[in-house]
């Protein structure tokens, strides 16, 4: 929402104060088709040049994402943390039980309390992986934390790959209208014999192609790639949580305490109280 609320105010601002100025709308608008086309079109295919099929579709997922904010809410961070505490419990009164739970997530009876995390793929690999690896009795605890950092930074990696290819995009913006800008020239100087007043509205709208690229990259694409990765990295706090959670657990702490630990890691507008998760692992209990 404030992600449309941002455009509008800049619309309004950008073009209410070139009026107040006493511009004129006409050749901007005479202008605008053909210089977005040029823009605008050589954008989308150099985007389309530059990243594969995966790529273009994560950006499409992040662009949604810039606009209905961070899938995880305060309630998926809660459960997230019961979900790890019940995990945790059955591991250490029985590793053997806690497999059938690992190996067959859609079948496990507590992922199934847990639909909305039980569908992320990337939250039931990360929790059931690692566990995985604590059931095979790594020597040392340093190597089962190793191999979350670097299962998190790849997949923080991955999942910046859309907002990446967006800001690339963004920079290219200016050289782009700068290039319609040139182009606008050349045709102006193909008519230098007209009379002035035509000249001068011909070398108005080549400015056009400037202004639309520093404006769209500037004002528009620059802040929605920064929108996209800023929710991604949201996103990615929830995985964070469950690297706390476990790695408490690795250190032999007690199951309330490995959660408190994790709790403590969820952004604040996030976070549940004590006495709020407390009830809920009442509840699951």
């Amino acid at each position: 929402m404030l992600a449309i609320v941002g455009l509008v105010v800049t619309l309004v601002m950008v073009f209410g104060g070139y009026l107040f100025a006493g511009g004129k709308l006409g050749i901007i608008l005479h202008s605008l088709p053909y210089e977005m086309m040029m823009i605008g079109g050589a954008a989308v295919g150099a985007f389309l040049a530059a990243n594969d099929f995966t790529r273009i579709k994560h950006a499409g997922g992040d662009l949604v994402a810039a606009f209905a904010g961070a899938k995880w809410k305060k309630q998926d961070y809660q459960e997230l943390l019961c979900l790890m505490h019940e995990l945790i419990v059955v591991f250490r009164e029985s590793p053997v039980d806690v497999e059938k739970h690992i190996e067959e997530p859609g079948e496990s009876e507590i992922f199934g309390r847990y639909p909305r995390i039980a569908k992320d793929k990337g939250a039931v690999e990360l929790i059931c992986d690692t566990i995985r690896s604590m059931l095979l009795n790594f020597d040392d605890v340093h190597q089962v934390e190793e191999l979350l950092e670097k299962q998190l930074d790849q997949k923080k990696e991955e999942s910046m790959h859309g907002a990446h290819a967006v800001e690339q995009v963004a920079d290219a913006l200016p050289a782009l209208g700068i290039v319609a800008a040139v182009l606008g020239v050349i045709k102006t100087m193909a008519s230098i014999d007209k009379p002035p007043e035509v000249l001068g509205k011909m070398i108005g709208g080549a400015l056009v192609g400037t202004f639309l690229g520093v404006f769209l990259s500037y004002a528009v694409v620059g802040p929605f790639a920064a929108r996209m990765k800023a929710v991604r990295e949201e996103e990615h706090q929830f995985y964070e949580l469950i690297r706390e959670v476990l790695v408490s657990s690795l250190h032999k702490h007690a199951p309330n305490i490995c959660v408190e630990v994790g709790r403590r890691h969820v952004p604040s507008v996030m976070r549940p109280s004590f006495n709020e998760l407390e009830e809920a692992l009442k509840g699951a209990a």
